[in-house]
């Protein structure tokens, strides 16, 4: 088992401890919240021991656990390198794509691994449809969500989007070509709706839109490809995958037959992809554990979080680019 601690105790940092002190991979040696009154109460309640200090916690662990605000990722991810740590950090990897290079120098320079927490990857409505996503050519994305003031610190394409542009860019094989942006401010300091055009070498183009201040709550991603669409819900694990192929001489009863104007018949078919329930966060912590172990590549690399966050840094600076022309 793998001697983890955890750095920050907030709403997801409590969820990471309680994970982490049932997997069976993992040695959960403790924690550090520099918020007091929180580790304090959070220690008590839950028996987790409450290290004084994020050197004192760093030294006594093999995996560090990033789960503190964004602004503070790049500091906890450079004490823990360099002391030969592993690091698994949370989305986004940092706040700057300069801070995202350097850790992922600096990890390369300690030879340790790092993986970031795009914890989508792992939803298992995904995991069912991905391997029939070929070669998609068309994308729209929607993540809306109810107004939480938890996040609001960053604006909502690095809270909310850049989940979807992570997924994007793991089934897109092309490199991004030029983005269109807008975004609005309506209750933070920061933008609250965005929605992004993302065009790729290759042809694909993908329309994500993401809000957090919706009425209800949707997670949903479409992919269209040569002959297939398909669909994945994120927000309530559901996946479906429509096909088209040549229509059979002798097409069954109920077959649906689309004809073009040259004649040419094909049938639409229904599937659903068996959806596997498991818990997404223990699965990305897991196999973190797993790729230290075998020495294999983490599912979600430091390299693959960068690119997500060069590519929602793109998307906000084409909100004031793109309003100026």
């Amino acid at each position: 088992m793998l001697k983890v601690g955890v750095l920050g105790a907030g709403h997801l940092g409590k969820i990471h401890l309680r994970l982490l002190q049932e997997s069976q991979k993992y040695e959960l040696i403790g924690f550090f919240d520099p918020f007091t009154d929180n580790a304090k109460k959070v220690a008590a309640e839950y028996g987790y021991k409450l290290f004084n200090s994020i050197e004192e916690l760093i030294d006594a662990v093999e995996v560090v656990d990033i789960v503190t605000p964004t602004l503070s990722h790049f500091d906890c991810a450079k004490s823990a390198i360099e002391k030969g740590r592993h690091i698994f950090i949370e989305k986004p990897i940092t706040k700057t794509v300069t801070e995202a290079e350097t850790i992922r120098t600096l990890a390369s320079q300690y030879h340790v691994k790092g993986q970031v927490g795009h914890v989508e990857r792992f939803n298992p409505a995904f995991i069912a449809a991905k391997d029939m996503i070929q070669n998609p050519m068309f994308i729209e994305t929607h993540r809306l969500a109810e107004f939480n003031p938890r996040g609001t610190d960053v604006p909502v394409v690095l809270d909310l989007m850049i989940h979807d542009i992570d997924i994007i860019l793991s089934v897109v094989k092309s490199k991004v070509k030029n983005v269109h942006a807008s975004g609005i401010s309506v209750i933070s300091e920061t933008p609250d709706i965005a929605n992004a055009r993302i065009e790729f070498e290759n042809g694909c183009v993908a329309n994500l839109t993401a809000s957090r201040i919706s009425m209800k709550n949707m997670r949903k991603t479409r992919f269209f490809q040569k002959d297939a669409y398909i669909s994945v819900n994120f927000l309530s694990k559901e996946a479906e995958v429509v096909r088209m192929q040549d229509a059979p001489e002798k097409p069954g009863e109920f077959a649906m037959i689309l004809q073009n104007d040259a004649g040419i018949k094909k049938q639409i078919y229904f599937e659903n992809p068996e959806v596997v329930n498991n818990n997404a966060i223990l699965d990305e912590l897991e196999t973190f554990a797993d790729a230290i172990v075998n020495d294999t590549t983490p599912v979600v690399t430091l390299s693959n979080g960068t690119e997500a966050l060069r590519i929602a840094q793109w998307v906000i600076d084409s909100f004031k680019t793109d309003a100026n022309l």
